[in-house]
Parts: C-alpha cells; structure tokens; sequence
C-alpha cells in the first residue's frame, strides 16, 4: 500500500517516455525551421540575391544574441530560478515570435514596403561590432536578409533555451534511469527534423511548379505552432509530476553568481564545453551547405517533367519510407526477443535501400542529404544504452572526431573525383553522409549525459547554458566563415551550383582534429581525477554507498 502511494508519473515508464516524447517533438519542430533555408539555398540566390555572405550572414545571426548578449546565461539563470515547464512554454514562444518574422521578411508582402526600405538604409554599419568583425549585418547586405536575421536571431534564443530545457528535463524525468538512452533517444528523434526539412522545403518551395521560398518558411512556422502546443501539454505532466514529490522548482536552490565560479573551475567541464563548441562547428554549419555541396560535386540530370520521379506524390512516398526506416530501426532497439529485433532491423535496411534508391531516381541533392540522420536514429539509443550500463562515454567521443575527419575530408577530396561518375558519386555521397550522421549520433549519447558527473545538481541548467553560449560561439561563427570562404575561393562564381567548396571542408576537418585531440586529453584527465565519463551512468547512481563504506560495513559484519 506504501509503494502504491508513493509512486510517481516518473516511475512509470510509459509516463516518463511520454514525457520525453512531448520534449522531443518540440526539438523537432525546431530542428526543421533551424535549417528551413538550407535546402533552398540556391532558390535563395535565384529569387531574394543573397550570396553566400549574405546567406552565411543571416544563418550565423540565429545564435548572435545568445553570444554577444549572453542570453544562454541568462536562459541558465531562468531555468534554475523558474523551473522546467515554465521555461519549455516561454522557448517555444519566443521561437515563434521570431519564426514569424523571418517569415514575413522571407515573403513577398515585404518587397516594396516601408520596412524594407528602412533595412536597406539602416544596419549598413554597426559600431564596435563593424571594427571587431562580428557584425549580424554588412554594407550592401539584401534587406529581406537582414530583416530575417533579426527574427533568427529572436528564434535562436528560444531554440537554445528550450535545447538546454530539454537536457534538464531529462535529467529532472530520468536520472536514475536509462538517462543516457533518453538523451540519445530525444536527439535521434529530434534530428529526424534534419531530414524533413531536407525533403519538405524544396517541396514547398516548388509546390504548384511555381517557386516561392516563403511557403517553406510558412510550413515551419505551422510547426513551431504545434512545438508550443507540446509544451503546453508538457507543462501538465511536469507540474502533476511536482504535485506528487513535493519538489518546488523555483524556491528549493536558488540561484547564485558562486555557482558559476564552481562550474568553471571544473576542468572536465571546460574540456566538455571545448569539445561541444569543436565538433557540433563541424556539423551544424556544415548541414547548412550540405545540400549545395552536393550540387556542386554530384553529376545530376533532372528526370523528364511528366515522370513520376519529378512528380510532388514522389515526396510523399520517399517521406513515409524515411518514417518506416526510422521507426523500425528505433523500436528495435527495444525489442527483448532476438527474432523481432532482427525482423524489425531487416525492414528498417531495406526500406533504407528502397529510400536511397529513390533518391537516385529523383536526381536531387536534397533528397541524398536527408538520409544524414537516419543511421543515427537507428544507433543513438544503442549508444545511449551503453553509456547507461558499460559506461566509455569519453571513448565515443573520441571516435566520433575520427569519424568527423574521415567524412570531411572524404566530400572535400573523394567526392569531386567522382564528378562525372552519376551512380559512384551518390553512392560516395550516401555512405558518408550515413557515416557522418553515425558520428554526430556519438555525442548525445556521450557527452550531455556526462554533464551531471561533473556539476552539482542545483547548477545543472547553467552548466548546460553554459556550454551552449560556448557552442553558439562556433555556430555563429562557421556559417559566416564558410561563406566567406566560397566567395573568396570562388571569384567570379555566379552560378549556385558551380562552388568549389574544397576549403571550407578542409577548415571543417581541422575541427575534427582539435577534437580529437581534445577528446584524447580529456580521457587522460578522466582517468587521473576520477571523473567517471568512462563509467556506465545506471551504476553510478544505482550504488550510492561509496568503496570506503562498504568497506566498512563488510568489516563489521566479520566482527559480528
């Protein structure tokens, strides 16, 4: 009777899945606006004039205020001080209101009006920022461009709270339990986004067989309509989840400037932080591009107009077999008998081979990059599993940088020798891309989980901030850089799909290298002061008693 009255929502496993599922969702929601524009870049060009500046400008402005005004940390401050659900509600408000701008400065209704004027005379020069080289804006940037970088930098503010909400959340809903499994779990999902985005915003922009690159960005703010919703839903449980254990978020530990001193004294956490900001600069700028990369180094031919490949059903169709590829491959990970789990990860290869084929039938660069996250949903709650019970978190990390190095250096060097060659290069294409994708599916697994062993509990959200106004520094950053790179590598260049894009992907791997020796000097750390990233995480907090007391107790048992 005791233990019936003492059980949670959290100790209900369907409970506390459900949980992570409204938090996933709304990462995923938010993960297919982050790259809207990715897909279209070369529609971006075509219709609005932006260059790759220009595009490498406005992509980078989404953390600009988390950086330089330091909204991550106050994001901290808020999570700590407010609590879980009231900060999931108040990110998925603020990536609205900006998605919504960037929308109506991506539409047309912005060509010609009053507003428009003002940013092409306005924003031309910022002071200090210009003389420091870290500007959102230019002389001569496009207007719809600085315009949708003000509502992208309001989205990124609500897109990186409601990241480091979401970790919080999960330790608040999981620590205990298959932590480094819901992590790893709620990422695969949410990176399906990734995926989505590559396959619906050309869609969008197409639909009709008119171009329109404001429908896509349209689709996205629908989404971030149905993220809010999920929180709002979220905000429930949480709050009835309180309502059990008696914890009140906001009064128990509150915040103060000593706490953040505690964590940066922590070396582990800076080596964590160092390799955060290293390896998702290699990736998240990167997938930013990736689609025109493949443009300009795949030899494509657009199938004939009347054939089913070039038909808008196709899209439908390849979208549903990337959602069986995905479901089958996750839930097999949770399968107890060898035969449904085999079952399960012979479906999910297969419909990966039908995908990939259709993908080459379709000629489409956007449609190969789309498989980027789909080999990570079906290994990130492996990994995450083994992080929970054989520990070695520091280890992925280290072999995701080598994996990082390799698939960059691959589209940089292997990938243009195959320009020519239709079927090699999409199948050189394919497996990297999956390969990368893999590599990326090694952090989530590893390093957020490992964050808790190296703080307090009470600082958990500023910790996590913390890291992301770190990793926001290279997020803003590289875009800009890559831009940059194209433009000055490529004098001249007037065509979209005609970049050499050699030297971006070069500067992108020596990242790799930086983290990897990172990675190298953190296990090395690891092992001399004890931290336990490499120390399954259900054992370390199943065996509370430390070695000396059961040494203890053993010796007073003899005694007896």
């Amino acid at each position: 009777m005791t233990q019936a009255i003492q059980k949670t929502l959290r100790d209900s496993a369907a409970m506390r899945w459900t949980a992570l599922l409204l938090l996933a969702l709304a990462m995923f929601c938010s993960y297919i606006f982050m790259d809207i524009l990715s897909p279209i870049k070369d529609l971006m060009q075509e219709t609005r004039g932006w260059d790759s500046t220009a595009f490498g400008t406005m992509q980078g402005s989404e953390v600009f205020l988390n950086v330089f005004a330091f909204f991550l940390i106050f994001a901290g401050i808020i999570l700590d001080k407010m609590g879980v659900r009231f900060t999931a509600i108040l990110s998925a408000v603020v990536m609205l209101i900006g998605a919504i701008i960037k929308w109506y400065a991506i539409s047309e209704a912005f060509f010609g009006s009053e507003l428009e004027t003002w940013f092409t005379n306005n924003l031309n020069y910022i002071p200090l920022f210009d003389e420091l080289g870290v500007s959102p804006f230019y002389a001569g940037m496009p207007a719809s461009a600085k315009f949708a970088a003000c509502g992208f930098m309001i989205f990124g503010c609500g897109c990186e709270m409601c990241g480091i909400t979401v970790s919080r959340g999960i330790v608040k809903w999981f620590k205990g339990r298959e932590m480094a499994l819901a992590m790893g779990s709620e990422m695969a999902l949410a990176r399906l986004g990734v995926a989505t985005c590559m396959i619906f915003s050309p869609f969008f922009a197409r639909l009709g067989g008119s171009v329109s690159v404001s429908r896509s960005v349209a689709f996205g703010v629908v989404l971030m309509c149905i993220a809010l919703m999920m929180t709002i839903v979220y905000f429930f449980m949480d709050r009835k989840l309180d309502s059990q254990t008696g914890e009140a978020e906001e009064k128990d530990d509150p915040f103060r400037i000593s706490d953040i001193k505690q964590i940066l004294t922590s070396s582990g956490f800076w080596l964590v932080a160092l390799l955060c900001v290293l390896y998702y600069s290699a990736i998240f700028p990167f997938q930013k591009y990736a689609v025109n990369m493949l443009q300009c180094n795949l030899t494509l031919t657009a199938p004939e107009a009347d054939s089913f490949w070039a038909g808008s059903s196709v899209t439908i169709v390849q979208y549903i077999i990337m959602l069986i590829v995905a479901a089958a491959g996750f839930a097999s990970n949770f399968q107890k008998k060898s035969s449904n789990k085999l079952c399960l990860l012979g479906l999910s290869v297969i419909a990966l081979i039908a995908y990939c084929y259709m993908g080459y039938m379709r000629q489409s660069a956007e449609t190969v990059f789309a498989v980027f996250p789909l080999l990570a949903v079906l290994i990130t709650p492996i990994l995450g599993s083994y992080v929970d019970h054989k520990g070695k978190a520091a280890s992925m990390l280290v072999l995701g940088s080598l994996l990082l190095i390799a698939c960059h250096l691959t589209f940089a060097f292997v990938l243009p020798a195959f320009k020519g060659n239709a079927l090699g290069g999409i199948a050189i294409a394919y497996l990297t891309i999956l390969v990368l994708g893999a590599s990326f599916s090694l952090v989530p697994a590893s390093l957020w989980p490992s964050v808790p062993k190296l703080v307090d509990a009470k600082v958990i959200g500023s910790a996590y901030a913390l890291i992301f106004w770190i990793q926001n520094i290279g997020l803003w950053l590289f875009p800009l850089l890559i831009g940059k790179v194209l433009d000055s590598t490529n004098p001249g260049v007037t065509d979209p799909t005609q970049f050499n894009y050699t030297a971006p992907l070069v500067m992108l791997a020596g990242l790799g290298v930086a983290a990897l020796i990172l990675g190298l000097v953190l296990k090395v750390v690891d092992k001399k002061k004890g931290l336990g990233l490499e120390e399954p995480n259900i054992k370390a907090v199943s065996e509370p008693i430390s070695e000396k007391t059961s040494t203890y107790l053993k010796e007073e048992k003899t005694k007896d």
